[in-house]
């Protein structure tokens, strides 16, 4: 069973209504609104991280004229 931890926070007035408006429309506590939120947030800037990483690891395989499998492939066994 996970553990719950109690947490205070501040919101802006028009943010504190949407939250509301979205839990009433959802049927949804305001806490859980928010935890999907978060959720939602956190596995963004996962993939945005893993972008990123792909991007790099992209650009010096292209660097190395790494274009397809078959050149991956034949610099592996090199």
């Amino acid at each position: 069973m996970s553990r719950v931890v109690k947490r205070t926070i501040s919101l802006p007035y028009d943010l504190s209504l949407e939250v509301e408006r979205i839990a009433k429309d959802e049927g949804k506590t305001v806490s859980a609104v928010i935890q999907e939120a978060l959720r939602i947030l956190s596995k963004k800037r996962l993939e945005e991280e893993f972008y990123e990483i792909q991007g790099y690891w992209s650009k010096k395989a292209k660097e190395k004229g790494i274009i397809t499998e078959e050149d991956l492939e034949r610099y592996l066994n090199e």
